[in-house]
């Protein structure tokens, strides 16, 4: 794959946990109970992928080894890379063949885990869900102008004037970026709100949303859909083109290079604001 998505989850320097299945692998991390991070990595995003488990496996490793042995694999032209668990002492094995067809193998030391990663929805709450999805670009460039103010977020999007607005208050100041809604205008992809909706968030946790986005999400500019739930419940979803990596034994059909996966984030709101 020419992008990969595990730069998305630098935020966090402690463990992820896997889990592979039928419909392909999930990588999740979660910070403090505040804010949860999944990718996905579909089945179709792979060549080839072979799943014969009768039970879902799960199982931590280190974060930091992981996006390490990662970056340091698709920065070398790969061809191909394997990926297969367990291993005979439960590791998660990793092959990497290049252009002259020289292997590179790692392994990586998997941890026994109980932990069961919570599952968030903000899915069938009536008209207290509120949805609209922007231009990645646009999304980042301005939660990142939020860092003056720091301190906590208000995400306040409304029916009447419909837009949303994002309002930084802080010891330096205030600052508030305004986003009206115009369906001519290219800006939003998508706007749902029947009533309005506002909540607060930590700065640290809502910048960990868009903080490390590759570069092809804000080129590519899919957009990112946000998404306020019950109890005030954010869901950020990014959408990620993946070209995967050009192989012999491959269909030539250019329709069959443009892949695409998702990161979603799933972050509570601030109660002490």
């Amino acid at each position: 794959m020419e992008e990969t998505t595990e730069s998305f989850l630098l935020f966090t320097p402690q463990d992820a946990i896997c889990e592979v299945s039928e419909h392909g692998l999930v990588i999740i991390v979660e910070e403090w109970g505040c804010l949860q991070a999944r990718v996905y990595y579909r089945k179709e995003l792979f060549v080839s992928y072979e799943y014969s488990a009768e039970s879902r496996p799960r199982f931590g490793v280190s974060l930091g080894l992981l996006v390490d042995t990662l970056s340091t694999f698709s920065s070398t032209g790969t061809t191909g890379l394997e990926l297969s668990y367990p291993g005979s002492d439960m590791q998660l094995l990793l092959k990497l063949t290049d252009a002259d067809n020289t292997c590179i193998y790692a392994e990586i030391r998997t941890k026994v885990t109980d932990t069961v990663p919570k599952e968030y929805s903000v899915d069938g709450d009536g008209g207290r869900r509120a949805v609209f999805a922007v231009k990645s670009a646009a999304l980042k460039e301005a939660i990142d102008d939020l860092e003056w103010p720091g301190s906590s977020i208000s995400i306040t999007i409304s029916p009447d004037p419909a837009g949303v607005i994002l309002r930084g208050e802080g010891h330096h100041g205030d600052l508030q970026i305004d986003f009206p809604y115009d369906a001519h205008n290219e800006l939003f992809a998508a706007f749902q709100c029947q009533s309005e909706v506002s909540y607060s968030y930590k700065y640290k946790f809502l910048r960990a949303t868009t903080a490390n986005v590759p570069n092809s999400v804000t080129k590519d500019n899919r957009g990112s859909k946000l998404t306020i739930g019950a109890g005030g419940l954010l869901k950020v979803q990014h959408l990620i083109s993946l070209r995967q990596a050009q192989q012999h034994n491959m269909d030539p059909n250019p329709t069959q290079q443009g892949r695409v996966s998702y990161v979603e984030f799933y972050l509570m709101p601030d109660e002490e604001a």
